[in-house]
């Protein structure tokens, strides 16, 4: 847009409306180069119809007081520009420019007199808004006034949305108001919004919440109703998008959500981009349920589609769900990067638990750094077949497309996976795989270029660490299929390459997804919710399977028959049962997902003559023969080597008993003890000073007086 270096070169404009605003007018620059505003030319009359008009803005609705104001009279300038002002007042959003939020500041005592009268209903209702304009009725032709807008957005020098329906914290006038509302409710409010719950069920539920504090009130009600449509219009009109350029909107968002970063790094020449989030909740789920116990990381999701690939770190439930404690969004898989977040990510979970340890560390990827693991979470490090197996089960699907050839090809795939325990040779298992399947082109090529060139680092990563369960698989396996349901929504993929918009996503209905699940479960509320919940893993769903329904091929072992429990007419059949590679030629197997028929079979033939054993069992064997074959004569790895076996054996044991037991109490009696509080741990390891000292009750009283005064000192401390 040219820049008008004269006032009369600025065209006059008189809506016809009633009342109108900025968006009516054509707004002109005016200035020079280096300085310059955006202006527009009314009559004088009509401004008390602009200033209605910006007060009726329908997403920030609001009042404009006068910050500032000067007058000229007419004759006391000789000489004079022609922008030179006869009257000079400054209008300010009543939500600004104080800030009395949270964070807020105050700004010092002017010296001049505020006209208050049409400011905001209450003080604390100023929000730090910057949005002000600046009328000027011009000096030379004083019919007209000049409107300079510096500011037309109503939002915080931090660059948020400060009041208004797009105000996530701002409900409204009457919120001191609403009755009290803990942060449960809260978040069970959000979540529900977040999920597209209907607004009458989630009002419903809202209001059962809150008559637990304030019992059944007519008032109570009506002020609930208002407060679930303003939270669910907050939710509908807020964006992703906090600014146009996707780094400063990133940024932005980091400003705000300092409490759910646990790791930050902007990019530069020198760094990487590394964002870390970590809720409160999650935080506590990670504390609860990662504590000696496993961490899974689904890593490198998105890696082709998203502008930086998301790492999933997950903890499993009570029900041995996928729950996901924190999203890592970079790039960077380097030691130095890697190694930052952790420690980051470690150093917040013992802020709040100083004992809080991890028992594994389990792993998908098989270029993942594994010393930072090591180095930092000290623990054991295991591995996943699901990704490989996916992978490989999808493209098999995808480019094979007789399927008698596919369930071959993916048994044969197996094979090779299963010799690095046989004592095989992997090359020639991989020779002999190209030879007989060299009629199958499309995978061939597919598989020489993505897999031959890497397959020997897989392999070898897979023996040498343990690998995990089915089950385990399983819980990351819907983790992650749910996540990729969330995200590559078809409303949504001209923005795959925001970061703002994945971390909308994650923090919104993710999180409200997950918290919501782990609410219906423990409060045995919303009971669709709660089902769904139970069965969202393929191993809980093959749990529902009886095994009468399993029937095997008793002559070759070559496959078993499910039958259906909706439809019994309908059958399954699984081939190459036992092995993690089996295949099922049910949809949801054929959309490369571990069903539950597989799990069901593998169940089976774990205590089944005949049946191959699975490969988690065979990498635990060559564990336990790797101990045996310590050498006698090295003392220390034959004492390392014995404790790793009695631990493992204690263990196991325990497992069994609970198992087995009717009564979970007598064998919860007999466990060591595993927590103390923090009092008395402190008490323990400091010793009391007045122990074996006999005191008189004059002594113990001025004792007594010493320690209030002492602990008086203490809270005073603090609060400075």
């Amino acid at each position: 847009m040219d820049i008008v270096g004269s006032i009369v070169d600025i065209p006059v404009q008189d809506p016809q409306d009633e009342d109108f605003s900025a968006a009516d007018l054509t707004w002109t620059k005016f200035g020079t180069p280096e300085h310059h505003d955006d202006v527009a030319l009314i009559p004088y009359p009509r401004v008390d119809a602009f200033i209605i008009g910006e007060c009726s803005n329908v997403e920030c609705p609001t009042r404009f007081h006068i910050e500032r104001g000067r007058k000229r009279s007419k004759g006391s300038l000789k000489e004079y520009k022609s922008d030179e002002y006869l009257e000079y007042k400054m209008y300010w959003c009543s939500f600004g420019p104080e800030n009395y939020g949270e964070g807020g500041g105050i700004l010092p005592s002017r010296r001049y007199r505020l006209n208050t009268r049409n400011r905001a209903a209450r003080p604390q209702s100023m929000r730090g808004c910057t949005c002000h304009f600046v009328v000027k009725r011009l000096y030379a032709r004083p019919s007209l006034a000049l409107l300079i807008y510096n500011d037309r957005r109503h939002i915080n020098k931090a660059g948020f949305v400060c009041h208004g329906p797009l105000d996530r914290d701002a409900i409204g006038p009457g919120a001191k108001n609403i009755p009290y509302i803990c942060s449960e409710i809260q978040q069970q409010t959000m979540s529900m919004i977040y999920l597209g719950i209907p607004e009458e069920n989630v009002l419903e539920k809202h209001i059962e919440g809150i008559q637990r504090y304030c019992g059944s009130d007519a008032k109570v009600n009506s002020l609930a109703s208002q407060y679930v449509h303003k939270l669910g219009m907050i939710i509908r009109r807020s964006t992703h998008e906090l600014d146009l350029d996707d780094q400063a909107s990133i940024r932005m968002w980091v400003e705000r959500n300092k409490k759910s970063i646990f790791f930050y790094q902007d990019t530069s020449e020198t760094d990487a981009f590394i964002l870390g989030i970590q809720t409160e909740w999650q935080l506590q789920q990670m504390i609860r349920f990662g504590h000696r116990s496993l961490i899974a990381a689904d890593s490198t999701f998105g890696i082709k589609r998203l502008k930086y690939p998301l790492c999933t770190l997950l903890v499993f439930d009570s029900r041995q769900h996928a729950l996901p404690v924190a999203w890592v969004i970079t790039r960077s898989f380097s030691k130095p990067d890697v190694s930052k977040w952790m420690k980051a990510l470690l150093d917040r979970a013992r802020s709040v638990e100083p004992g809080w340890k991890v028992s594994g560390f389990l792993i998908d990827d098989a270029a993942a750094e594994i010393d930072p693991i090591r180095d930092i979470f000290s623990c054991p490090v295991l591995f996943s077949l699901w990704r490989i197996r996916r992978t490989w089960l999808r493209n098999v699907v995808k480019k094979c497309s007789n399927p008698e050839v596919q369930r071959e090809l993916f048994k044969r795939l197996g094979q090779i996976v299963y010799s690095i325990w046989d004592g095989s040779e992997t090359l020639a298992a991989l020779e002999e795989l190209v030879l007989d399947f060299a009629d199958q082109t499309v995978f061939m090529e597919y598989f020489k270029a993505f897999w031959v060139p890497k397959i020997e680092m897989w392999l070898s990563t897979m023996k040498a660490l343990p690998l995990a369960s089915q089950e385990a698989s399983s819980a990351i396996e819907a983790y992650h299929a749910k996540l990729k349901t969330k995200l590559f929504d078809d409303s949504h993929l001209n923005a795959l390459w925001r970061v703002d918009w994945l971390v909308h996503k994650l923090t919104t209905e993710l999180h409200s997804s997950y918290w919501l699940d782990r609410y219906a479960d423990e409060s045995d509320s919303f009971q669709n919710v709660r089902e769904e919940y139970i069965t969202s893993t393929s191993w809980h769903r093959a749990l529902q399977i009886p095994d009468s329904a399993i029937t095997f091929d008793e002559k070759d072992h070559l496959y078993a028959k499910v039958q259906g429990q909706k439809d019994s007419s309908v059958t399954h059949l699984v081939w190459n049962p036992g092995s993690e590679f089996a295949f099922c030629d049910c949809p949801w197997s054929m959309q490369a997902n571990l069903c539950k028929h597989v799990l069901k079979v593998n169940m089976i033939c774990e205590n089944r003559r005949g049946c191959q054993s699975s490969m988690s069992m065979h990498s635990f064997r060559e564990v336990l023969l790797n101990i045996w074959r310590m050498p006698l004569d090295d003392s220390l790895a034959l004492d390392q080597s014995m404790a790793w076996t009695y631990q493992m054996v204690d263990q196991i044991q325990k497992l069994v008993e609970l198992n087995s037991t009717n009564d979970i109490g007598t064998v919860v009696k007999r466990l060591p003890i595993q927590w103390s509080s923090k009092k008395t741990r402190t008490s323990v390891c400091v010793p009391s000073a007045t122990l074996g000292l006999p005191s008189s009750s004059k002594d113990s009283t001025r004792m007594t007086v010493a320690l209030k005064k002492n602990r008086k000192r203490k809270r005073l401390s603090r609060l400075r």
